[in-house]
This record gives C-alpha cells, sequence and structure tokens, in this order.
C-alpha cells in the first residue's frame, strides 16, 4: 500500500492498528476502499474549480462554457469528433476547438477591425488574409469651394478626387490586387453575389486570401543554361517559376498584412524597393557562389524575359516574377551556384522539404548520402549494401537516406535479391533530385530496379521510394519485384520542362512495370504515365494503387495508364483521392473513389469494381457507378458540367488546382462535401463555409463581407 491510501489508517489510535496487524491487517484493507473512494470526490472537486477556466477545463465542459458565451459551434464538429480519420483529426483542427471559446470574448470586443477578420480567416481556415473595406477605395469629388475650409478635405481625400497618376507605376502595379489604393467608381453588385461579385461600394469588406503554401528550398543547386553559362534559374528543373514570400509575423495583432506578412508572389518593383527585406540567407531568397552568399550590395533586380537584360560586371540579376538569375558576361561563376527560395503550392504532395511522416525504427543496414553522410554518392552506398549483405544476411532489410537538397547525377541500377526491403529516401527536411541522364548511345537508360527471377526461393523483395525528386529518365520494374511504393516523390511528368513548364518529352512514362508481378502504391505523389507491360495469358493482372497523388498524362495523346500503342493495361487499378489528367485504359478497377478523372476511364472487366463519387471524363466505360459525374443529360438539357483548374502543367503555382469558377457540383463532390481529387484531404470548401459563418458574426455592422481568392 501506498503512504496516500494509508492516510485514513494512520488516523487511527495506535492501540486499534496493533490489533489489526494482529489479525491479518482487514481493518485496513477496509479503509484502504474507503480512501481510494475519498480520492476520487477529492480529485473531482479540485477539478471543479479547474473547469471554470476553458484552458484547464474537461472535454464535455467546453460546450457548456462556449454556451455561456455564446459561441456557435461551427458544422462539421460532431462529424470529426466521432470519426477515426487522421483528415477529420485536421478538419476539426480548423473548424472548432477550446481555442475558439477563449477566443470568443476577447474577439467581440475587437469586433468591426479588420486585424480580427484577418485573424478569422487564420484562425478558422488557416488561410493567410488581408481584410479590405471598399469604401474607403471609392472615388471623391471635393467641391472646391470647401477647399481650406472643410477638416475632411485631407490628403487622402483629394488623391481619391482625381485621376490615375500614370507616374506612380508601384500602384499601377498593385491594380485589382489586394493592396490596391487606387480611387474606384462605385460598383453596385454585392460582394457575397452567388452570381458576379462586385467590390467598390459602402458596405462592402472584402477578405484576400491566400490559399497557396510557400515552401522552402534550402541550398539547392541552380539550374544553368548549358548555351549560356551566365543564365541560371532557381528551379533545378530549368523551368521559370515565380517566387513566393516567406511571411513574417507582425509586429502586433493590430497589425493589418502586408506583402511581407503573407504568401504572395514577389513583384519586381517591391523587389526592387525592399531588396533586403527578400534577399539574404533565412529570408524569401539568396543565392550562393562558391558556399557564401552573394552580398546584397550586388544584387540588381530586373526583367530578364527573353534574358535581354545584361548585368554590369559587378552585378547579379535576379528576376523574382520568373525565378531567373543572370551573372556579367565575363564573370560567370566556376564554382557553383547554389540558391535558396520559396515556391507556392497547394499542399504536401511531391518531393519537398515539409515534414512527413517516417519510420524511424533504424535498420541493422543503414547509410547516409550527401552532407554530413560517409557516402557521396548513392551508388556508392548501394554497393556497400551488397556486400553487408553478401557477408551478414540480417542486413537484407536497408535504408539508404539522402541528408542535403544536392543534384545526384549517377547511373543507377538496383539489383534485389528475395527478402530483401529496401528503402531510398531523403532525410526530413531535405528534397534531393535524382537526375537520370542518357549514358548509353545504343540502349534506353532508366532508373532501373530488377528483382530475382520469378520462381526465386524466399520472399519477393520491395522497395521503397520515399521524398524524392527523379528527372530526366523514368522508373523501370522488371524481375520478380514484390511491391514498389512511392511515397511523398515527384517522377517529373514528361521526364524534364523547358523554360515554360512544358514537357520535353510527353509520350514517355515516368514508371514501367516490364514483365514484373510488381504491386505498385503510390502515396502523396506526382508522377507522369504508367506503362504496363505484361504477359496477358500466363500472368495476372498487376495491382496498382493510387492515393492523394496527381497522374499526368501531359496531354491528350498518351493516355495516363495503359499498355503499350494504348491497349488497356494488364492491372487491376485502385484510384482513392486523385486528380489524373488523361485516360486510363486497364483490365479491371478494384475501388475507384472521390477522384478526377479528365480522360475516359475504360475498364475491361466491368462485372466487378465500384467507381463512386468521381468525375469521369467522356467516353468512360466503368462498372456500376454511384454519385458520378457528369450524369447523362436528357435530351435538350444542358451539357455536363466540366472541372476547371488553376493549372495543369506541372511547375506551375497552382497545379492541379481547381480554380474559383470551378462548378459547385465538382467542388462540393466528394462522399464529405470535400473536393474530389489529389487535395481532398484540405476540406477548402468546408473552410469556406465556416469562415463566411464567423465573418457573419463579426464584420462591421451594416457590411457585406466577401471572400476573394488570390492564390
Amino acid at each position: 500500500m501506498t503512504a496516500d491510501r494509508d492516510r485514513l489508517y494512520a488516523l487511527l489510535p495506535s492501540v486499534v492498528r496493533r490489533r489489526d496487524a494482529e489479525q491479518g491487517w482487514p481493518l485496513r484493507a477496509l479503509l484502504g476502499v474507503v480512501q481510494e473512494q475519498a480520492d476520487v470526490i477529492e480529485a473531482d472537486i479540485e477539478q471543479l474549480y479547474d473547469d471554470w477556466f476553458i484552458e484547464t477545463c474537461q472535454g464535455w465542459v467546453a460546450p457548456y462554457l462556449g454556451e455561456l458565451v455564446g459561441y456557435r459551434v461551427l458544422p462539421g464538429s460532431a462529424e470529426a469528433l466521432t470519426s477515426p480519420t487522421k483528415a477529420a483529426q485536421r478538419l476539426l483542427a480548423a473548424i472548432a476547438g477550446r481555442r475558439d471559446v477563449a477566443h470568443t470574448v476577447a474577439d467581440r470586443r475587437r469586433k468591426g477591425t479588420l486585424a480580427l477578420l484577418e485573424q478569422l480567416a487564420a484562425d478558422v481556415a488557416g488561410w493567410p488574409a488581408r481584410a479590405v473595406e471598399f469604401r474607403t477605395l471609392l472615388g471623391l469629388t471635393q467641391p472646391v469651394r470647401l477647399l481650406g475650409r472643410d477638416p475632411r478635405a485631407d490628403r487622402r481625400s483629394l488623391a481619391r478626387g482625381r485621376t490615375v497618376d500614370l507616374h506612380a507605376v508601384d500602384a499601377l502595379d498593385r491594380i485589382d490586387g489586394p493592396f490596391d489604393r487606387l480611387a474606384r467608381t462605385v460598383d453596385v453588385r454585392r460582394i457575397n453575389s452567388a452570381r458576379t461579385q462586385g467590390r467598390y461600394n459602402l458596405p462592402e469588406v472584402g477578405l484576400f486570401l491566400w490559399r497557396l503554401r510557400p515552401y522552402p528550398v534550402t541550398r539547392a543547386p541552380a539550374h544553368c543554361d548549358d548555351r549560356a553559362r551566365t543564365h541560371f534559374t532557381f528551379s533545378v528543373l530549368g523551368n521559370s517559376a515565380p517566387l513566393i514570400v516567406k511571411p513574417v509575423g507582425g509586429p502586433s495583432p493590430a497589425h493589418l498584412a502586408d506583402e511581407s506578412t503573407v504568401p504572395a508572389f514577389i513583384r519586381r518593383l517591391a523587389f526592387a524597393e525592399r531588396t533586403a527585406q527578400f534577399y539574404g540567407p533565412g529570408k524569401s531568397l539568396c543565392v550562393y557562389v562558391g558556399g557564401e552568399p552573394v552580398p546584397l550590395h550586388r544584387i540588381v533586380p530586373a526583367d530578364l524575359t527573353g534574358w535581354r537584360h545584361h548585368p554590369a560586371n559587378d552585378q547579379v540579376a535576379i528576376d523574382p516574377v520568373l525565378g531567373r538569375i543572370a551573372f556579367p558576361a565575363r564573370h560567370a561563376p566556376t564554382e557553383g551556384v547554389w540558391v535558396d527560395y520559396h515556391y507556392g503550392f497547394s499542399a504536401d504532395l511531391g518531393g519537398g522539404e515539409y515534414v512527413r511522416p517516417l519510420d524511424l525504427r533504424r535498420p541493422a543496414a543503414f547509410y547516409r548520402v550527401g552532407r554530413n553522410g560517409e557516402f557521396t554518392e548513392i551508388g556508392a552506398a548501394l554497393r556497400q549494401w551488397q556486400a553487408d549483405k553478401a557477408a551478414d544476411p540480417g542486413k537484407r532489410e536497408a535504408v539508404i537516406e539522402i541528408t542535403d537538397a544536392g543534384d545526384y547525377l549517377e547511373r543507377l541500377a538496383i539489383t534485389l535479391e528475395p527478402d530483401d526491403r529496401l528503402t531510398l529516401r531523403a532525410a526530413q527536411g531535405a528534397r534531393p533530385v535524382l537526375r537520370v541522364l542518357d549514358w548509353n548511345s545504343n540502349r534506353p537508360d532508366a532508373l532501373h530496379v530488377v528483382g530475382p527471377p520469378a520462381k526465386a526461393a524466399g520472399k519477393p523483395p520491395r522497395i521503397t521510394f520515399d521524398g524524392l525528386l527523379v528527372a530526366g529518365r523514368g522508373l523501370r520494374i522488371s524481375g520478380g519485384v514484390g511491391a514498389v511504393v512511392l511515397r511523398h516523390c515527384t517522377l517529373v511528368p514528361g521526364w524534364s520542362l523547358d523554360q515554360e513548364c512544358n514537357p520535353e518529352h510527353a509520350e514517355e512514362a515516368s514508371v514501367e512495370l516490364a514483365d514484373t508481378p510488381a504491386c505498385l502504391q503510390v502515396e502523396h505523389s506526382i508522377l507522369g504515365p504508367i506503362l504496363v507491360n505484361a504477359d496477358e495469358v500466363h500472368a495476372e493482372p498487376n495491382t496498382v494503387w493510387l492515393s492523394d497523388s496527381i497522374l499526368d498524362a501531359t496531354g491528350p495523346g498518351p493516355a495516363a495508364l495503359s499498355a503499350p500503342d494504348r491497349r488497356p493495361a494488364h492491372a487491376v487499378v485502385s484510384i482513392r483521392r486523385t486528380t489524373v489528367f488523361g485516360a486510363v485504359l486497364t483490365h479491371g478497377v478494384g475501388l475507384v473513389e472521390n477522384s478526377i478523372v479528365t480522360g475516359c476511364l475504360r475498364v475491361d472487366r466491368r462485372q466487378s469494381g465500384c467507381v463512386r463519387f468521381c468525375w469521369l471524363g467522356p467516353g468512360s466505360r466503368t462498372p456500376r457507378r454511384f454519385h458520378c459525374l457528369p450524369a447523362a443529360p436528357p435530351p435538350g438539357a444542358p451539357q455536363p458540367v466540366v472541372p476547371r483548374f488553376t493549372s495543369t502543367r506541372y511547375g506551375t503555382p497552382g497545379y492541379a488546382q481547381l480554380a474559383p469558377d470551378c462548378p459547385e457540383e465538382i467542388r462540393r463532390g466528394a462522399d464529405d462535401g470535400s473536393e474530389p481529387g489529389a487535395f481532398h484531404d484540405l476540406f477548402q470548401p468546408q473552410r469556406e463555409d465556416n469562415l463566411r459563418l464567423r465573418l457573419a458574426e463579426y464584420v462591421p455592422a451594416g457590411c457585406d463581407a466577401g471572400l476573394v481568392l488570390v492564390t
């Protein structure tokens, strides 16, 4: 017994305790049971005081405290509380919680302020925002007779009462954006209209939202144009991509958002006026030559469209809109150029430096490649694993971890044996690039994984690629491989990109299953076409799983998944929460749900399988569908709705993101009311609805609030 449990027993006289000890401690055992119940009552009494405060109360008390202060629970909270999925838990964190109850009283004191509306967007929807009162941007005509006598005739009103100054280039560069300060004529349309959105009127308040997130790239090699050694791009793939601001916190809660506190695209004029704010180690972008950052005084903002600008001898020109760098013609760097920058994307998808789940279990064979690692090349680590595996069969399970964001130009051919378990992954916070090039002129090159013979003894081997970006060639699987897992990887659609983000090899596949029984599992990844080349007579169909990913055929010609010559792939495909650009031609399907297939989905075996809550392209032939679009319209009815995307080209911001004008039937077409496709788990429609409900509570009196999506 513990000392706490003997508190009541210690209060008894010693003679009673002595007699109890002589009889085998029955009284002590009885008082121990009483003490347990007394402890429960005492803990409950102590908890009563904690339950008065939202920070320390029990979970069941929080709704009652919220009712006392008039807090309204947002829709979806009850469903999220009872759902075991991680996606629902993220939804719950975005739309409800005791933090909202705690902030209710303080928020009501600030009701009607623009800073509060911006904070609501961050708390409820998780989006950075800028609130604008459009009445302050209405043009005024000041009577001349009141000039000098009317206190309202200040400089600000005079500026609003005149035409646009064409010399104010920075103000002109902000037109129609969230930081526009030019005066406008009145717009009678309401900002929350269901048809066309208006802005400039007395009661209108707009909340500009940034849905794209800033993803960092740290100490990555820049891409050099071989034809001009002084021309570089921030993107290692050589494409032009706009750079995004790394947001910093405002000086106070009452501070309104500006271009430094939101993930906005960096404008050339803003970069020219405030270069020190954006450039430097740890900031939005930085350029390193020979391991040292280029000094700030050498940086010159420029328009590098067509590479027409030529910097002076001691200058380095940077174009943040195109993501380009130009050095002086006679001072080309010979020691290598590395860059830090931020790009915009919708979610944690594909290779990136974001935090992703990793198996922290360290196997017997563990090899580190790159900075602070024992190997400088991936091939050297593979050869060492082969040698260690031959000496010790216990090292058949291995992890090769790449520790930096380097560009690895190697010829990789991975040979697997029975019972092998190999993981080739990026370290947390790193995004390495595997660039596969033409090494032989008389045969095709690829990142080749070769398995053992089909009838070899032992378990089929398994290989996992995690957190990598593969460019230049695709991944080819052959032999008796059991499973191939692509997790948080990018296999560049079309192998590589040109400066305009167009694929250079649109017809080529990113993954080829060549006469192998391998099961292909793709999670949170971006890749080009999948080619299944199998013996349809003597082999069982391959199994292909796609979830939370983007499968891009790069154009109308090739299919996203098929066999050679656009024949149906000898595979059974399951697709969940995936966006497919192109056609899917397959032998059979398992479960296809909450997905978008812009081309046709043609299934040979339609007696089994399920297709639900999807948008399928015209000409699709599938098993029985459930709540899929587009439904066949009756004669004379309008044409079916089609999805509209911000961009369909890999390498551009907003890639695979549903556009704001996408039909609502598609934006809310998933089984839980979210959008189908790769970004289903962002729950963006629910975020918008919940934010509108909160804005209705805190908007200034007599005003209408509306949401304006910037990205």
